[in-house]
């Protein structure tokens, strides 16, 4: 089995991982930065969003180039984490969230394109992504259970806002986004789910709380508290991811919802 692994903020590498050296994979979509590596019996493939020393803002990231190298390189599932800010008050500082939903009604990648990999008409391919809920409840679940075995605070369930950065949201956009029943925001996990979906690579979301909101606690967040969270959040998903891939099954890993093609690939 193959696992794609994308992290963000803070995770710049994996500690378990017996990983080789990163290697640039050439997409239609420009360049992609893979780490293979291996851990038991599962091979892994490695995609830090920003990159080592993190040159790359949220609007800097190939969120096309990322997931295609993935399929391309034929992964069978893909776990994404991310830090985040806290909408939902009754979410601890320093605790998870497994999201079930998405809120990313802009549906733009960071240059303002339409987040699809469907950009010609006439395409092979082209089609529409049908869904219910847009993680796959297998990952989801087998996240869950690698949280609680690791002694880890988690939250199964939840809906993940994609706002644009780089940037922080104002207290007016974060009231908005919480009136729409977002649980927590971030600025590159949208495009990822969408495009994962296109590609039929069954994707989950874990979530890290390092602050909240604008608006949401009586008094913010200090930077103090969001750096220091920031800096524990690769210790916190290295230990959830670990306990994590010994939990997938193969066998329960299908394509989330449907992707209904037009003409087949």
């Amino acid at each position: 089995m193959k696992v794609g692994i994308i992290t963000g903020t803070g995770t710049y590498r994996l500690p378990g991982l017996a990983a080789e050296p990163p290697r640039e994979v050439e997409t239609p979509h420009g360049a992609a930065l893979l780490t293979p590596g291996r851990t038991d019996d599962l091979e892994v493939l490695h995609v830090s969003r920003h990159g080592e020393g993190h040159p790359r803002l949220s609007n800097h990231v190939n969120h096309r180039a990322n997931v295609w190298a993935l399929a391309d390189a034929g992964v069978d599932a893909v776990l994404a984490v991310t830090v985040c800010g806290a909408v939902d008050p009754s979410i601890p500082l320093g605790s998870l969230v497994v999201f079930d939903d998405l809120h990313f009604l802009s549906n733009r990648l960071p240059d303002g394109s339409l987040c699809t990999f469907h950009t010609e008409a006439g395409g092979r391919g082209r089609g529409h992504w049908i869904f219910d809920g847009p993680f796959s409840e297998p990952l989801r679940r087998a996240l869950v259970d690698g949280a609680q075995a690791a002694d880890l605070p988690v939250r199964s369930g939840g809906c993940y806002g994609h706002v644009d950065g780089p940037r922080f949201n104002t207290r007016s956009e974060i009231r908005l986004l919480a009136g729409a029943g977002v649980s927590a925001v971030s600025q590159t996990a949208g495009p990822e789910t969408v495009l994962a979906g296109e590609a039929e690579l069954p994707l989950a979301l874990l979530g890290y709380a390092t602050d909240y909101a604008n608006g949401v606690a009586s008094e913010p967040t200090a930077v103090e508290d969001l750096m220091r969270l920031i800096g524990r959040s690769g210790e916190v998903f290295s230990i959830a991811l670990a306990e994590t891939l010994p939990r997938l099954d193969e066998a329960a890993l299908a394509p989330t919802g449907t992707m209904y093609r037009f003409e087949e690939l």
